[in-house]
C-alpha cells in the first residue's frame, strides 16, 4: 500500500489557527467572569437602613458628640444620601479595598481583566459615575464590660415586620395585578455588608497596638435568583475561595415575604432568616470607645450579580445585641424598638 505524506500546514493558516486559540481563550476568561459581561450595569437604587443599639451600648455619627446626642438609634438616611446607588465591586483582603473591573469602549470587559483600584474619597457614596459603594462611620460607647454582635432577626405582629438583623428586597405594590413584586430583583442575594472595627485611644484616635479587623456580613446566603438553594462561596480575586477568612464571614439564611391573605396593600408575611454561625463582633471595656466603619456593596464575583438586576430596592436593619462580657448566654437587655421597615417608608424612582 502507498504511503500518503501530509501536507505541511502552510504559515498563513498557522496565524489563524494561533488568532483563534486566543479568542477562544479570552471567550473562557469572560465567561469566568460573568458579572463582568454585562450589557446593563446591575444596580442598588434605594437601599434604606436603621442601625439599632441595645441599652448600655451607645452610637454616634461623631466621637466628640455631646452626651444627648448619643443614640440608640441611626437612621441611615441622616448619615448617607439615600439616592447612593450600588454597583458592582469585589472586596480584596490582600489589597484591604474594593475593586471594579475594567471595560471597554463596547461595555465588554477587556480581555486581559484590569481591575482597578477603588478609593473612599472618590467611590463611596457618590451619586455619579465614581459611585460604586456605601460607606458609613459612626462610633459606639459603653458604661460596661460587653460582648458586641448581631442581634438575630425577629418576626412581630404575626409576621407582618421584622425586627433585629436582616436584608431583605422592597415589597412594591402593583397597582394593575395587585399584588406586590420584588423590589429587589435577586439583588438582595448579592449585597453584601461590611464592618472594620477599630479600637480607639482616649484621645478618640485609632488604637496603634491594636489593628482593625474587617467582617463580612453575608445575608441571603443560601438563596440564589436560579437555581436550588444552598450555601455558594463567593471568590476572591486574591485567588482564594472566600472574600475574607471563613471566621470573619457571617452567614445568614434567606429572609424572604409572600402576600398576606387576603392581599393588602402595604402588608406582606415575612419569614426571617437565622444566623449560621455565632454573629460576635467585637467586646469593649467599660468608658471604651470604639469607630465602626460600615461598607455596604454589590458583590461582583457573586454568582447572583447578573443581568437580571436593574434598578433594585432593598430593606436592611442592623440591630447590635450586647451581654456582658465574660459570661455564657445572651442576657437579655431593654432595648428601644426600631422603626418598622414597610413599604410606606420607601419612595421609587
Amino acid at each position: 500500500m502507498r504511503k500518503q505524506n501530509r501536507k505541511p500546514i502552510r504559515p498563513w493558516k498557522l496565524v489563524i489557527y494561533v488568532y483563534m486559540l486566543l479568542i477562544l481563550m479570552s471567550l473562557l476568561t469572560v465567561a469566568s467572569y460573568t458579572w463582568f459581561t454585562l450589557t446593563k450595569t446591575p444596580r442598588v437604587s434605594d437601599l434604606y437602613m436603621f442601625v439599632n443599639a441595645p441599652k448600655g451600648l451607645e452610637l454616634s455619627a461623631d466621637p466628640e458628640a455631646e452626651d444627648e446626642d448619643w443614640l440608640l438609634q441611626l437612621d441611615f438616611r441622616d448619615l448617607v444620601d439615600e439616592t447612593t446607588p450600588l454597583r458592582p465591586v469585589t472586596w480584596s483582603n490582600v489589597k484591604q479595598q474594593f475593586f471594579a473591573a475594567a471595560y471597554g469602549f463596547d461595555g465588554r470587559l477587556q480581555p486581559t481583566v484590569n481591575w482597578e483600584p477603588l478609593t473612599d474619597e472618590r467611590h463611596a457614596n457618590k451619586d455619579n459615575l465614581d459611585g460604586y459603594y456605601i460607606k458609613v462611620t459612626f462610633y459606639a460607647r459603653t458604661d460596661q464590660a460587653v460582648e458586641v454582635s448581631l442581634s438575630p432577626a425577629v418576626e412581630v405582629d404575626e409576621g407582618i415586620d421584622g425586627s433585629g438583623t436582616y436584608l431583605i428586597g422592597t415589597p412594591i405594590w402593583e397597582e394593575q395585578e395587585i399584588l406586590h413584586s420584588n423590589g429587589g430583583q435577586g439583588a438582595e442575594c448579592a449585597v453584601r455588608i461590611g464592618f472594620r472595627i477599630t479600637r480607639l485611644n482616649e484621645e478618640h484616635e485609632p488604637d496603634e497596638e491594636q489593628e482593625s479587623v474587617f467582617f463580612i456580613y453575608e445575608p441571603n446566603s443560601d438563596l440564589h435568583i436560579n437555581g436550588p438553594a444552598g450555601y455558594i462561596p463567593t471568590p476572591s480575586i486574591d485567588n482564594t475561595p472566600h472574600l475574607v477568612d471563613e471566621e470573619f464571614i457571617i452567614r445568614q439564611s434567606a429572609s424572604t415575604w409572600t402576600e398576606a391573605y387576603p392581599v393588602e396593600r402595604g402588608v406582606v408575611i415575612h419569614e426571617l432568616g437565622e444566623f449560621e454561625e455565632e454573629p460576635k463582633l467585637f467586646t469593649m471595656a467599660v468608658d471604651e470607645m470604639v469607630k465602626i466603619d460600615l461598607y455596604i456593596w454589590l458583590e461582583g464575583q457573586d454568582v447572583d450579580c447578573t443581568n437580571r438586576i436593574e434598578q433594585a430596592q432593598i430593606l436592611a436593619s442592623i440591630q447590635f445585641a450586647a451581654k456582658p462580657d465574660g459570661q455564657s448566654g445572651l442576657v437579655p437587655i431593654e432595648s428601644q424598638p426600631p422603626e418598622t421597615l414597610t413599604p410606606e417608608n420607601n419612595t421609587q424612582e
